[in-house]
């Protein structure tokens, strides 16, 4: 065992909200993850980080508690705690929070052995935001989960990671054949999903896609749809301001926003509409409530599981990783 009284040098920020416990366990993890700590290392003693950072026994001893819990560190009578774990730090940056995205998120964290922790970042379509993201985390993590937009310094900002270290995740913009990537299909895969519900669009004269201009979803979900009604012989419009959104009577919807929805609900029920009925509506991402919502809401989407515990195999297994994850089309009441 190295003696790490020297080696291990931390700073509690005493004006940070960030509890003082764990700064200690974070500043330890790191260590580890960016190997200025190893499996064997002595840490300091309680009395020393005591003495040199102002810290109360109680503080050190709650955490040294949650890192021995985590199978982090241990300890030894007249020795003291040591590094017992290797443990990794990967970093999973997401374009925004939302109910499919929490799907994603614990199926990749609930699939990973617990001497990974995960970091999770995200950078709402702002590039300034996404620079700051990796530019911070660089050398910090193990891997890289990422979920990229299109933007054009997109690629410079990621190629100072090194590739077998990161995994593109979601939408394939900005990859190429050496990248690894889970990724899902907005177009071929949304067609075929589309061709299912032929039979139940016949029970409409007319189909609507509501792309709102506040959207990210990729344009291509849009022309494979225009692909799809000259195909099969369907009169369509594509609404792009939300503001003209204005549902008749034997019309059917299909929109990739949530926020979409919620006004075709409350424009239901004002015009006493009956969905699956009077008007249809097939939805963009399945989410655990979906399911619930009124008789049900069709839904197209990948499976987000799945889809985190591929990302999640990338972060455990030390090999080339380059799938698509499958769409499918789910019918419930509302088409």
């Amino acid at each position: 065992m190295l003696n790490q009284e020297q080696k291990f040098v931390f700073e509690i920020n005493h004006e940070s909200d960030i509890p003082k416990y764990q700064q200690l366990v974070d500043a330890i993890t790191n260590a580890i993850a960016e190997n200025i700590l190893q499996k064997g290392d002595l840490l300091p003693s309680v009395n020393s980080i005591c003495k040199t950072n102002q810290l109360s026994r109680d503080t050190v001893f709650k955490a040294y508690t949650i890192l021995k819990d985590q199978k982090t560190i241990d300890s030894v009578p007249n020795k003291g705690y040591y590094v017992s774990g290797e443990t990794r730090k990967v970093l999973l940056v997401l374009d925004t929070f939302k109910a499919y995205k929490e799907v994603l998120y614990h199926s990749f964290v609930n699939n990973l052995p617990d001497n990974v922790i995960t970091d999770v970042q995200f950078h709402h379509y702002n590039i300034d935001v996404f620079k700051t993201i990796i530019n911070n985390g660089i050398g910090k993590y193990y891997k890289y989960v990422v979920m990229n937009f299109d933007h054009k310094d997109i690629a410079p900002v990621l190629s100072s990671i090194s590739k077998d270290k990161l995994l593109l995740i979601d939408w394939n913009i900005h990859a190429d054949k050496s990248d690894n990537y889970v990724f899902q299909d907005f177009g071929k895969a949304f067609y075929e999903s589309l061709t299912e519900a032929v039979d139940l669009f016949k029970k409409y004269k007319k189909i609507q896609f509501i792309y709102p201009d506040f959207t990210s979803h990729p344009w291509e979900t849009v022309e494979y749809f225009k692909k799809f009604c000259a195909d099969f012989n369907f009169q369509y419009e594509i609404i792009t301001d939300p503001k003209k959104f204005n549902i008749e009577k034997e019309m059917a919807y299909i929109s990739v926003s949530d926020r979409i929805l919620g006004h075709f609900l409350e424009q239901c029920k004002e015009k006493d509409f009956e969905p699956g009925k009077d008007v249809g509506f097939l939805s963009y991402n399945e989410t655990p409530m979906k399911k619930f919502i009124y008789k049900g809401i069709s839904v197209v989407s990948t499976d987000f599981k799945e889809l985190g515990t591929k990302a999640a195999a990338f972060i455990t297994h030390e090999e080339e990783t380059k799938c698509y994850v499958p769409t499918k089309l789910i019918i419930r009441e509302s088409l």
